[in-house]
């Protein structure tokens, strides 16, 4: 394993160790701990492997997670947001988020609300109204929803368990990137494959998003691709492990062309979120791939964590 290897998988330890924990208030020395490096050069690697300095990425991510609250949830006050993502002096969090954004977090919100309603017609919202309508399964003794969208195959709420997982991970633009997916799982594989891991009965296969697309800018998004592991599975290198967090998501069943994945995750959130009594929860969404392709199409279930609106 080379040195750059063995910098970036404790770099990236770390930024676990943060996204789990974001409302938490954290020291250098805690944060160099976490690396297994000297507080007097982790700093330095830190930035040199992210392209910026601990703080200013816990920053800009504690910044960018408010964001998605308050555009999501339509209740939440600022304050509240702020609060959720470790910033106890409002008038901080309103600083801050003006530097990062340009505007207040209230006329933020204001402006993204209102391009979010004008990009809906009321012919579209009626087509959103006759898309979906809900039940409660008793078979499986789950709510679930009908739709006619064609791309979506079933949609339900599900209570996932934890999951420990490998990961390979990607900082940078990634949309439509089929190549750069391609490059990441093989070499997911080519690490699993002589460790007995690709054989496991239950093996499952994810991408997590970190991070927001349309809030965050393309050099700094996060994404993780990922097989379900033991929970004492070493790993070293470009590959990391972290824990999935279980609870309460929604999951969607889509059958897609590599072109029509963010259709169907804008489907998700701009037509089914409205209408479903949830809202998104603090916790990273993934795609969970649970067959091979064929014929150039994915089975794929997207999964997103909620709660009560």
């Amino acid at each position: 394993m080379s040195i750059a290897d063995e910098y970036k998988s404790r770099v990236n330890k770390t930024l676990d160790y943060i996204e789990s924990r974001l409302d938490h208030s954290f020291t250098l020395d805690e944060l160099a701990a976490v690396a297994t490096f000297s507080k007097y050069h982790f700093h330095r690697i830190f930035m040199g492997v992210i392209g910026e300095t601990p703080f200013h990425f816990i920053n800009r991510l504690r910044l960018q997670r408010a964001a998605t609250f308050l555009i999501m949830n339509p209740k939440i006050t600022v304050g509240e947001a702020a609060t959720q993502v470790g910033f106890n002096d409002i008038s901080v969090f309103s600083r801050n988020f003006k530097q990062h954004f340009g505007q207040s977090p209230s006329a933020w919100r204001a402006q993204m609300l209102q391009k979010s309603n004008l990009s809906q017609t009321d012919s579209n919202l009626d087509k959103i109204k006759q898309e979906l309508s809900i039940y409660f399964c008793s078979h499986t003794k789950t709510i679930k929803w009908r739709t006619n969208m064609e791309l979506n195959k079933s949609i339900e709420i599900k209570n996932l368990p934890d999951i420990t997982v490998a990961y390979v991970r990607h900082i940078g633009p990634y949309k439509g990137d089929e190549e750069l997916f391609r490059g990441l799982w093989q070499k997911m594989m080519a690490w699993a494959g002589p460790r007995g891991l690709m054989a496991q009965p239950d093996l499952k296969s994810l991408v997590i998003y970190h991070d927001d697309p349309k809030i965050t800018e393309d050099m700094k998004l996060r994404t993780s691709i990922c097989i379900s592991v033991p929970e004492d599975t070493k790993v070293d290198g470009d590959v990391g492990k972290m824990l999935v967090e279980g609870g309460q998501y929604v999951v969607a069943r889509f059958v897609v062309q590599t072109h029509e994945f963010a259709e169907a995750w804008n489907w998700i959130y701009a037509s089914w979120f409205p209408e479903s009594g949830y809202q998104p929860d603090d916790k990273p969404c993934f795609e969970m791939y649970t067959e091979e392709p064929k014929d150039g199409k994915f089975t794929v279930d997207i999964c997103v964590p909620v709660k009560p609106l």
